[in-house]
C-alpha cells in the first residue's frame, strides 16, 4: 500500500525542501537588507538568526560583557550518526535539539583590519525524539565570528564536541555556520 504512494511522498519531500530553501533565502535576504543601516551590532546586546548544520534552526546570543555571552539554540536534525555510528536503516525521524552555552571571547587572537574573535565555552544540550528522548549532553564549544564593521550582524562557524551523560553515555560532534541580526 505504501509503495503505491511512494511517488507522491517523494514529490512532497521535494516541495518541503524547496519551501525550506526559500525560507532560508528570505531570512538571509532580510538580514542583508537590514545590515545596510549604519548601525554597529557589537554595541547591541541581543542577536537572533539562523544556524545551518547539526543542528539546523534558530540561534540567539545575549552579550553579557565585552568578553562573555550566552548562546542559545533551538533546532532540528535528521542525522543519526552523532553518538552510535552511522546507521543506514535509520528512519530519518526528526528530533529537536535545544542548547545553551556560556562563551568567552578572544578578540586579539587574530590580528586583522576586521574583527574576527575566537570564542570557546561550555554548555548543555537536551534532545527529544526517537532514541534520543530526554538525553542531556555537556557541550564544549569552539569557533570564530566575523563582526562586520558598521552593521548589526555577526557571522559564525562553530564546532562542538559533546559528552552525552543522560540517558546513556557517548561522544558526539555538532558543527554549524550561522548569522545573527542584533537588536
Amino acid at each position: 500500500m505504501i509503495t503505491k504512494y511512494r511517488p507522491l511522498l517523494v514529490e512532497i519531500e521535494k516541495i518541503f525542501f524547496i519551501m525550506k530553501s526559500f525560507f532560508y533565502a528570505t531570512i538571509f535576504s532580510l538580514l542583508f537588507i537590514l545590515s545596510t543601516n549604519n548601525i554597529n551590532g557589537q554595541n547591541r546586546k541581543f542577536g537572533l538568526g539562523v544556524i545551518i548544520g547539526e543542528p539546523t534552526g534558530i540561534s540567539a546570543k545575549l552579550t553579557l560583557s565585552n568578553t562573555n555571552a550566552l548562546a542559545l539554540g533551538v533546532g532540528w536534525s535528521v542525522e543519526d550518526y552523532r553518538f552510535d555510528g552511522y546507521d543506514p536503516y535509520y528512519d530519518d525521524v526528526t528530533r529537536t535539539h535545544i542548547h545553551i552555552d556560556y562563551l568567552w571571547y578572544s578578540f586579539y587572537a587574530i590580528s586583522s583590519d576586521g574583527q574576527f574573535p575566537l570564542f570557546y565555552g561550555v554548555g548543555g544540550r537536551i534532545n527529544t525524539g526517537p532514541r534520543y528522548s530526554g538525553t542531556f549532553a555537556v557541550r564544549f564549544v569552539i569557533g570564530i565570528e566575523w563582526l562586520p564593521r558598521g552593521t548589526p550582524l555577526d557571522f559564525f562557524i562553530e564546532v562542538v564536541p559533546s559528552l552525552r551523560l543522560i540517558s546513556s553515555t557517548g561522544f558526539g560532534l555538532d558543527a554549524g555556520i550561522g548569522a545573527r541580526f542584533f537588536f
